[in-house]
């Protein structure tokens, strides 16, 4: 059994990820409606629903094995489509981080999000050519 139809293998901890950060957008969609740019055309809520929903779709991709390739690679896109939000994300909190000690926390924990994105992409990536 290769590991694209293999029952488990790396592509479940990007599903897990994915449909619960999916599923987030939709449930507590202001939490997400901060950190799209400002720059971005359209309301950040449509940019919300639309991660969500792209973040949905690629983690039902994963957990079929005839579109887990593709969706490797459109998950690898994805996280590479986000990181100006989670750049957005720091860099606000970073300005608001001498509020009080939540903020600092707050502005700590995106800090560390970002270089938490590399080892994400190079897992889609990996499962893009298994």
């Amino acid at each position: 059994m290769s590991s694209r139809t293999a029952p488990g293998g790396p592509w479940v901890p990007l599903a897990v990820l994915l449909g619960v950060a999916g599923t987030a957008h939709f449930v507590h969609p202001a939490t997400f409606d901060g950190i799209v740019p400002r720059a971005l055309p359209l309301s950040a809520r449509t940019w919300t629903l639309a991660s969500g929903v792209a973040e949905l779709g690629l983690a039902a991709g994963l957990a079929a094995p005839a579109t887990r390739r593709a969706a490797g690679w459109g998950t690898a896109a994805l996280f590479l489509a986000v990181w100006p939000a989670n750049g957005q994300q720091a860099l606000d909190a970073w300005r608001r981080r001498g509020r009080s000690p939540a903020h600092a926390r707050r502005a700590a924990a995106a800090l560390v999000r970002l270089p938490m994105q590399v080892p994400l992409l190079v897992a889609a990536v990996r499962v893009a050519r298994a």
